[in-house]
C-alpha cells in the first residue's frame, strides 16, 4: 500500500498545483474577455447612437424633441447570467427622457425605423438586404420627407455594395413620389428603372388573384 507513496504523492502535488495554475490562467482569461465584451457593447452602442443622432436630425422636423438614442442597462447578477435591458431616450432641449409613454403614435414609427437603419448600418454591412413594411405610418408630410431623404442618402452611400438592396412595402404613393424626387437628387449611381406594384384583380374564373406590375419611374 505504500510502495513508492513519495513518487506517487510527488505525482498528485504536480497534478494538484497544475489544476490551480490552470484554473487561475482560465479565470484570468475570463476576466479579460469580459472587459473586452463590456468594452465592445460600449462602442458599438456609441456608434449606434451617432448614426441614429445623424439620421434624427434629416428625418425628424418636430421641434419638440432634440434627440433620441439607445440606453442600456446591466441586470445585477453574476457574469454568466448577465443580460442587458435596453430603453429609448428622448432629449428635450438638454433634458433626457425616456420615450415611452411620452412620444405620439408618429413619434414612435418613426423613432423605431430610425433604430432599424442605425442598426443596419452598423451591423449589417455584409449583409445588404433591409426591408421596411409601411414605414410612413403615422408619419405626417415633414416626417415623410425626412425619411424619403434619409432612404435616399442610404442608397446613394451603399450603392456601390454588391449585395445591397432595399425593399419599401407601402401604399403610400405619395412617399413614392418623395423617393423618386429624392434620388434623382443624388448623382453618382444607377436610379432603379421601376418600382413594383402589387394589385389585386379578378380573372376569368371569377376568382381574384395578386398581380405584379413593373412600373417605370417616369410613369409615376
Amino acid at each position: 500500500e505504500y510502495n513508492d507513496i513519495d513518487e506517487r504523492h510527488r505525482q498528485k502535488m504536480i497534478e494538484f498545483e497544475t489544476t490551480n495554475i490552470a484554473v487561475a490562467d482560465l479565470e484570468k482569461y475570463h476576466s479579460a474577455l469580459d472587459k473586452a465584451l463590456l468594452r465592445y457593447h460600449g462602442m458599438k452602442i456609441a456608434d449606434i447612437n451617432k448614426i441614429i443622432r445623424e439620421l434624427w436630425t434629416l428625418t425628424y422636423k418636430g421641434e419638440d424633441i432634440t434627440n433620441i438614442e439607445l440606453a442600456s442597462n446591466q441586470d445585477a447578477g453574476s457574469r454568466a447570467a448577465r443580460s442587458y435591458n435596453y430603453r429609448v431616450v428622448m432629449t428635450k432641449g438638454s433634458t433626457p427622457l425616456d420615450m415611452r409613454g411620452r412620444c405620439s403614435a408618429g413619434q414612435r414609427v418613426l423613432a423605431s425605423i430610425v433604430i432599424k437603419l442605425a442598426l443596419a448600418e452598423t451591423f449589417c454591412l455584409n449583409c445588404g438586404v433591409m426591408c421596411l413594411d409601411e414605414p410612413t405610418t403615422n408619419l405626417d408630410y415633414a416626417n415623410k420627407r425626412g425619411l424619403a431623404i434619409a432612404l435616399a442618402q442610404i442608397i446613394a452611400t451603399r450603392a456601390a455594395q454588391a449585395n445591397f438592396q432595399l425593399v419599401v412595402i407601402t401604399h403610400d404613393e405619395e412617399f413614392v413620389a418623395m423617393m423618386k424626387n429624392e434620388l434623382t437628387a443624388h448623382t453618382g449611381f444607377d436610379m432603379p428603372e421601376r418600382y413594383f406594384q402589387v394589385s389585386r384583380e379578378e380573372g376569368s374564373d371569377g376568382k381574384h388573384y395578386s398581380k405584379i406590375h413593373a412600373i417605370d419611374w417616369d410613369e409615376l
